[in-house]
């Protein structure tokens, strides 16, 4: 269930029935932040399988060590996917391989190496060191790659990269930024994204205070998108949310137009 690419390329309910949900149910997040936040991946995985209930179509998910950090070690990545496919069977489970988890390159190439649960889909960032290695290690374990492109470096490392047509689908993240520069924001990203790749899936997202503002135009525009307490822990009235399956239910409804 892929959305076509481009700001041109649908809208209402053409769009609402091409675009693909993502949860993103915790990301790197501190546990205090909100009663789903956990060290334990039974529990965000109850509530990874609640947004999937509610209408997401995949999970993206941060494991996390024994005490709540974001880890990229083979058995806190068996444990976490283990856990999400277990209370989703059959969900696509994507991953991080953020460099904040480990910085160092041949580190972080050595534990998605031990890997023993392989995820479905890996995000891999390309403004960070060592994208290329990590994306194509990815792709010999059969693990596809989202690649994550947050600003005009990482694209042009993207560009230049080997295995850039190889990719699962571009992520592109806005940052918290004012409502008014977002759509230029958008539209710019997405048009060097497609000059070079325009085949490929573009799944358009933002943070914090974009979130909702940048999920409207995945909507408008026609691509995928995401939600989940990755990126916001609140509705889009401002509203905490309970948990993931709530905002995603808000999600599913402005794809709607309701």
């Amino acid at each position: 269930m892929t959305a076509a690419s481009g700001p041109d390329s649908g809208s209402g309910a053409d769009s609402e029935r091409r675009m693909l949900l993502q949860a993103c149910v915790n990301g790197a997040r501190d546990l205090a932040e909100h009663p789903w936040l956990s060290a334990d991946p039974s529990v965000v995985a109850q509530d990874a399988a609640a947004a999937v209930e509610a209408g997401a179509a995949e999970v993206h998910v941060h494991p996390k060590d024994a005490a709540g950090r974001d880890s990229l070690a083979a058995d806190d990545v068996a444990r976490w996917v283990g856990a999400v496919r277990e209370a989703a069977p059959g969900v696509p489970v994507g991953v991080t391989t953020g460099a904040w988890a480990e910085p160092d390159v041949e580190r972080r190439l050595a534990a998605i190496e031990g890997w023993t649960e392989l995820p479905d889909h890996a995000s891999v960032n390309w403004h960070e060191d060592g994208a290329d290695e990590v994306a194509a290690l990815l792709l010999r374990r059969g693990v596809a790659v989202e690649a994550g492109l947050w600003d005009a470096a990482g694209f042009e490392v993207w560009k230049r990269s080997p295995v850039r047509g190889d990719c699962l689908r571009v992520l592109i993240e806005l940052p918290d930024e004012p409502t008014e520069t977002l759509r230029d924001h958008a539209e710019g990203m997405i048009a060097h994204v497609q000059l070079e790749e325009p085949d490929l899936p573009i799944l358009l997202h933002g943070e914090e205070g974009s979130t909702w503002p940048v999920f409207d135009l995945a909507v408008e525009f026609g691509l995928d998108s995401r939600i989940g307490l990755e990126d916001t822990p609140l509705l889009p009235d401002g509203a905490n949310a309970p948990g993931n399956a709530a905002l995603v239910r808000a999600a599913i409804g402005r794809m709607r137009g309701v």
